[in-house]
């Protein structure tokens, strides 16, 4: 039985705003530093993406956990313990002796992080009136736009003023804060202990961690059997799910939810559109910084306008979607993403700051259209019993994306890297590269056209991930 619920502190929405800005600020922090945690580890930076997949896809594959955790061990052990966890997986990234250490640290770290962010936010769910829950939600996501916009200019003055370890070491007092105001004023609420389907928890993850290591290795020397090995077994693990859904009594992933059609179009379109999307992050500061010669600060200033153009285009999103709907905003914002991708290949090095600024400035209120809409569009039809299960899905889709899409990414720079037709200019192969992923991105447009018209009509706001 569900337990009584306590009167909440007012500081609550507090600790989801420092778990968010913890989590958001380690998300975007690591990418400008890649270049520099790849000299100290001999390793090439046009190999690192490993330290980046790995914690997208364990963050991924554990978030349908903490609802059933919080349920049976209580909010407050599970959010401490995650704290704790992904404290202790910063640290030991920070003490990282080589590639391999350091992947498997950020597989620590992405055990505390899956849970970092849903408890908090499921507390403040159970424990708020309706009537203040939306300031509540309000107040605590802000740092999730602002982490964004930090976490470059931090990255790239950390690696050049100090050490690489120190982004992963500024995460040890932020998290000790979250601990001491977690012991302070987290409720220990549970809910009712349902049934966990463990056979379809583990047939998902499988299936999950098999495709993206496929992508992810597939350029490794001497790896393209195992890699097509790994692909064919993820595909019929992924088939076994869904014939698994459709007989088990409480699956992890209903069945019926994909019967929903602007649920299936919207996680279709999250998942391709955001392969092309989430590669951007990662390869620019690698673009900067390893072809171009840019310091990390440089770096990490070029990049934060991305970050910038998406909060500053927020209170616009609504009047756009009244305006046009939903099915010709997400068509066209889709083709207008894949053209400003594109577009990334035709700078170089001499290029004048301000060019980046505007493109990047462009493709960041883009991304922030994108996100909104298709977020709000593939929850908008679900009935109340498939929210829940049905938003556990689209945030595990979309951490699934960014782990494809940085795989993808750093297999196409491979593979032209290594052509014949670039040569030695590590530049061509970025530029081509940038052509593939747009060139995937306007391919991914393709599914919302599949919308109608109405689709979306009687939508209000929602939140955005």
């Amino acid at each position: 039985m569900t337990t009584e619920i306590p009167k909440p502190s007012r500081w609550l929405p507090l600790l989801l705003a420092i778990a968010i800005f913890m989590q958001m600020l380690d998300a975007t922090i690591l990418n400008t530093a890649l270049p520099a945690i790849a000299e100290d580890l001999h390793e090439s930076p046009l190999n690192m993406q490993s330290a980046v997949i790995a914690y997208a896809l364990t963050v991924a594959l554990l978030i349908p956990l903490s609802g059933y955790l919080t349920d049976r061990f209580g909010t407050k052990k599970v959010f401490l313990v995650s704290v704790a966890l992904f404290v202790a997986g910063s640290l030991l990234c920070a003490a990282a002796p080589n590639l391999t250490s350091l992947v498997l640290a950020r597989v620590v770290q992405g055990v505390g992080g899956s849970m970092l962010v849903p408890v908090p936010r499921l507390t403040i769910l159970r424990v708020y009136d309706k009537s203040r829950l939306l300031n509540a939600i309000n107040y605590a996501v802000m740092p999730a736009l602002i982490g964004p916009v930090l976490g470059p200019l931090v990255g790239g003055y950390l690696v050049e003023y100090a050490t690489w370890h120190w982004i992963f070491l500024l995460n040890v007092p932020i998290g000790l804060v979250g601990l001491l105001v977690g012991m302070k004023i987290m409720p220990d609420v549970r809910g009712e202990q349902n049934r966990l389907d463990v056979g379809g928890f583990l047939l998902f993850a499988s299936a999950a961690a098999a495709l993206t290591l496929a992508v992810d290795i597939v350029s490794y020397p001497n790896a393209a059997v195992f890699s097509l090995l790994l692909a064919s077994g993820g595909s019929l693990l992924l088939w076994r799910y869904y014939r698994h859904a459709q007989t088990y009594p409480q699956p992890l992933y209903a069945g019926h939810l994909f019967k929903v059609r602007t649920f299936r179009l919207g996680l279709g379109g999250n998942l391709f559109s955001r392969l092309g999307i989430s590669s951007v992050p990662f390869l620019l500061p690698l673009l900067f910084q390893v072809a171009f010669g840019y310091s990390a600060s440089v770096s990490g200033w070029l990049v934060a306008p991305i970050a910038l153009a998406s909060l500053a285009v927020k209170p616009a999103i609504k009047p756009l979607m009244a305006r046009f709907g939903y099915r010709a905003v997400l068509l066209w914002n889709t083709r207008l993403l894949a053209v400003l991708i594109m577009l990334l290949a035709l700078p170089d090095a001499g290029t004048p700051w301000p060019v980046w600024t505007m493109l990047l400035l462009a493709m960041g209120a883009c991304n922030s259209v994108q996100f909104s809409a298709m977020n709000t569009l593939t929850l908008a039809d679900l009935r109340p019993y498939q929210t829940g299960s049905g938003n556990s899905l689209m945030a595990v889709n979309q951490q699934l994306a960014i782990g494809l899409g940085i795989a993808v990414g750093a297999l196409m720079l491979q593979l032209w890297r290594n052509s014949s037709i670039v040569g030695q200019d590590l530049h061509a192969a970025f530029q081509y590269t940038f052509i593939g992923i747009g060139m995937i991105t306007l391919a991914s447009s393709m599914i919302f056209r599949r919308l109608h018209m109405s689709d979306g009509s009687n939508l209000t706001t929602r939140a955005e991930k």
